[in-house]
C-alpha cells in the first residue's frame, strides 16, 4: 500500500479524489492501493527548555541554554492523528510525501517520519497547484525522495538555530527588562528583530524629520493657439541635493525675468515611444502590499483569503510563493484558464476578446522558478457569488494579473521639450498614450490608480519660439518619510538587502528574497502587533515605547539583517552537503555563547511610571520649561522632537461663588 502524507486535510482530500480513495478511515483516505492521510501543519515541536533541564524558572544564570541532545515532542492538539500516522506507517509499502514544496513542507512530513522510524522507500510529490489537472500531472512526475531531502537539513538546522537564539535572547531581555521595571514578555528574534528595528527607524525619522521649504516656478505657454506647462529649471547654486530651489529671491527674481520677456525659444525636442508589457503575476509578498494599499486588508488576512481561494474555492494556485513567473510548461492551460474566467465573469467579455493566448509575455519563464510559481487563476469556473467580499476583491487582482499576460502592450509617446528663455530654461512634459492595453484590466480591477499625467502638447519645432503668457511661484515644503503600513513592511523585509553594504551578503539576501519568507513575513508582523511592539493606527504601524529600548539595548548583529544573509550562505552549503546541520549549530551555539556573557550585566532604560507617552514614538515624556510655560518633552529628544501641553488643572467651584 502507497501511503501519502498530506500537510493539511483539504489537500488530502483534493489528492484523494484524483486517486479514487474516497472510502474514509480513521484519519485517512483509502483507495485501490493508495492511503492518503495528513497533518494539520507541523505534528511535532521543538521541546521546551524544561525538557532539557531545571529551566522551568526564567534565571540569567541558566544561560545560554544549549541542548546536547534535541527532543521533538508532541503537540497535543494533534497527537491522535500522529498515532492514526504510526499505524499506517507499519503496513504501508512506500511512502509518498506530499506535503508542500517548500523547505517547512519537507521537515512536517520528515520529522514524522524520522519519529516513527521509518525506513521504507520514499517519493516526493511536488505540487504547485490544487486543481485535478496539475494533481494528475505532479502524480505523473514523483521525484525520488532522497532528491529533496536536503531540503530537510535546511529547515531543522533554521528551526533549532533560531530557536536557540529565540529562547536565549527572549530569556536575556526580559530578565534585564524586569530589573529595569518592564513588565511582560521581550521577545527576540533573527527575523523579527530586525524587522521591529525598520519601524523604529522610520518613526525616528519621522519624529527627527525638520522640513525645508522650496520653491517651484510653474510658466504657461502657448503654440499655435494650445497652452501647455513647463517648469523653470533653477541652477545648482541655489538647490540643495535634490535639485529643490532653496531661495525664494532667486525663484522670484526668475519670475520676474520670464514674465517680462514674456517669450522662449525651443532649444531641443525628445520623443520616445515607450512600450510597456505587463507586470509579472503576483508572488505573495507583491500580493499583500497591493492589497494593504487598495483594498485596506494586513499581511495575515490577505494570506488567510489567499489561502482560502488556493484551498476551499481550488480558484488559485499556491499563495505561499517568492515568486511572479510562471513555467512555459502551464501554457497548454491557458486556453482552458481563460475559457473559466469567461464563463465566471461575462463581463469580462470585451477583454478576453483582446486577449491573445498565444502572446509571450516576459512571465513565461521557466528558468526564473523558485519552489513555486506565481499566484494566478486555476482552471475551475468559479460561482463568484460563492466567495465572500473579501475574497471576491482578492481574486479579481489576481485574475486582472493573469489576463493582462495576454493582452497587447501598454504604450505611449514621452516628450521632453527644453525651452530658453535668455538665461532661464524651462522643461516641458508630455505624455499621449496611443494603446492602454493590459493597463485597462489592471486599472478596473485596482479601482483607485492615480491619474496618470497625460499632458498633450501641441506640434512643436525646434529653434521656433513660444509665447509665455503666465508664471506662478509655489512654495512648498519637504515631506518627512511616510509610516510603515503592513504592505510597505512586508515589501521593506523582501527588500531588506538594500540596507546591507556587503556585496555578497547583499546579494545573498537579494537571492533569498530578504528577511522571513513568504509565508512567515505575515505572522512575523501579527506578532510584533500582538506582542504590543507594534500599534496600527489606522493603515499605519508605530513602535511603541518598549520597542524603542529593546532595539537600543539588542546586540547590533542581532537588529542586523546580514545575520540573515549569514545563515542562506550557510544553509546552501548544508543543502549541497559542504557544511553539517551539527557543526552550524554548534557555531550558533558559540556566537550565542559570547552574546549572552557580553550583556548579562546590561542597565535597560528604567520606564517612566509617571507623565504621558510621546505622540510620535510612545516613549516616556519629561516635562521642561520654555518660554511660554512648561511642556511634555520625548526623553529621547534631539532624536525625538514629540511634545505635548501640559494639561491645565480643572477649576474647581469655591464655596459661595456664582
Amino acid at each position: 500500500m502507497r501511503l501519502f502524507i498530506c500537510e493539511k486535510p483539504s489537500q488530502a482530500r483534493d489528492i484523494a479524489r484524483v486517486l479514487q480513495a474516497t472510502r474514509r478511515g480513521d484519519g485517512c483516505l483509502q483507495g485501490q492501493g493508495a492511503t492518503v492521510t495528513w497533518c494539520v501543519g507541523h505534528l511535532l515541536e521543538t521541546a521546551p527548555p524544561e525538557a532539557y533541564g531545571n529551566y522551568k524558572r526564567w534565571s540569567l544564570e541558566d544561560l545560554p541554554i544549549i541542548p546536547a541532545h534535541w527532543q521533538l515532542v508532541v503537540k497535543p492538539k494533534v497527537a491522535s492523528q500522529l498515532k492514526v500516522i504510526q499505524q499506517l506507517l507499519r503496513s504501508c509499502s512506500e511512502v509518498v510525501i506530499a506535503t508542500d514544496a517548500d523547505r517547512e513542507g519537507e521537515m512536517i512530513a520528515r520529522e514524522i517520519l524520522e519519529r516513527c522510524q521509518y525506513q521504507g522507500p520514499t517519493l516526493r510529490l511536488w505540487l504547485s497547484a490544487l486543481d485535478d489537472a496539475s494533481i494528475r500531472r505532479a502524480l505523473g512526475k514523483l521525484r525520488p525522495g532522497e532528491q529533496t531531502l536536503p531540503l530537510y537539513h535546511c529547515a531543522l538546522a533554521r528551526s533549532r538555530a533560531d530557536w536557540l537564539v529565540g529562547i536565549n535572547l527572549s530569556r536575556l531581555f526580559t530578565l534585564l527588562g524586569r530589573r529595569a521595571g518592564f513588565d511582560g514578555l521581550l521577545p527576540v528574534g533573527r527575523v523579527q528583530t530586525p524587522t521591529l528595528r525598520l519601524v523604529v527607524q522610520r518613526d525616528r525619522a519621522i519624529a527627527g524629520f525638520e522640513p525645508q521649504s522650496f520653491w517651484t516656478v510653474d510658466a504657461q505657454l502657448e503654440a499655435d493657439g494650445t497652452l501647455f506647462q513647463a517648469r523653470w529649471q533653477p541652477p545648482t547654486a541655489a538647490c540643495d541635493e535634490a535639485g529643490h530651489c532653496i531661495h525664494e529671491a532667486v525663484a522670484q527674481s526668475a519670475a520676474r525675468r520670464l514674465s517680462q520677456l514674456g517669450t522662449a525659444q525651443i532649444r531641443r525636442i525628445e520623443v520616445e515611444h515607450v512600450r510597456e508589457g505587463p507586470p509579472l503575476s503576483f508572488d505573495l509578498g507583491t500580493l499583500q502590499e497591493i492589497c494593504s494599499a487598495k483594498l485596506g486588508l494586513g499581511a495575515q488576512e490577505t494570506l488567510a483569503v489567499a489561502q482560502a481561494l488556493y484551498e476551499t474555492h481550488k480558484a488559485t494556485t499556491y499563495p505561499r510563493t517568492d515568486c511572479g513567473y510562471l513555467p512555459e510548461s502551464m501554457l497548454d492551460e491557458v486556453p482552458r484558464v481563460l475559457h473559466a474566467l469567461a464563463a465566471a465573469a461575462p463581463s469580462l467579455g470585451q477583454w478576453l476578446t483582446e486577449a491573445d493566448p498565444s502572446r509571450r509575455s516576459r512571465a513565461w519563464n521557466s528558468s526564473k522558478i523558485t519552489a513555486h510559481h506565481g499566484i494566478i487563476p486555476t482552471a475551475v469556473t468559479l460561482d463568484l457569488t460563492q466567495l465572500s467580499e473579501r475574497e471576491r476583491a482578492v481574486y479579481t487582482l489576481i485574475r486582472a494579473r493573469y489576463l493582462a499576460q495576454f493582452l497587447p502592450d501598454h504604450e505611449y509617446l514621452k516628450t521632453q521639450v527644453v525651452l530658453h528663455s535668455d538665461e532661464d530654461q524651462l522643461l516641458a512634459r508630455g505624455k499621449q498614450i496611443l494603446a492602454r492595453g493590459w493597463k485597462a484590466v489592471i486599472d478596473e480591477a485596482d479601482g483607485n490608480e492615480p491619474v496618470e499625467q497625460t499632458q498633450h502638447l501641441p506640434t512643436l519645432r525646434e529653434s521656433a519660439a513660444v509665447a509665455l503668457t503666465d508664471t506662478t511661484v509655489n512654495a512648498q515644503r519637504t515631506q518627512p518619510p511616510k509610516p510603515y503600513t503592513e504592505g510597505t513592511l512586508v515589501k521593506a523585509m523582501k527588500t531588506i538587502a538594500n540596507q546591507v553594504d556587503d556585496s555578497r551578503l547583499k546579494q545573498k539576501l537579494k537571492d533569498s528574497c530578504g528577511l522571513g519568507t513568504e509565508a512567515t513575513r505575515a505572522a512575523i508582523i501579527q506578532g510584533l502587533i500582538d506582542h504590543g511592539y507594534l500599534t496600527k493606527r489606522k493603515r499605519s504601524l508605530v513602535a511603541s515605547a518598549a520597542a524603542h529600548t529593546l532595539i537600543e539595548a539588542v546586540p547590533a548583529e542581532v537588529a542586523d539583517p546580514a545575520l540573515t544573509a549569514l545563515w542562506e550562505q550557510a544553509l546552501d552549503r548544508i543543502e549541497t552537503g559542504q557544511l553539517s546541520v551539527e557543526t552550524f549549530l554548534a557555531r550558533q551555539a558559540e556566537w550565542l555563547t559570547r552574546l549572552v556573557r557580553g550583556h548579562a550585566s546590561l542597565t535597560l532604560q528604567p520606564p517612566a511610571t509617571k507623565g504621558p507617552r510621546c505622540p510620535v514614538c510612545r516613549s516616556a515624556m519629561r516635562q521642561r520649561k520654555g518660554r511660554t510655560g512648561s511642556f511634555w518633552s520625548c526623553t529621547r529628544y534631539p532624536e525625538c522632537k514629540g511634545t505635548k501641553p501640559v494639561a491645565k488643572p480643572k477649576r474647581t467651584k469655591q464655596p459661595g461663588a456664582f
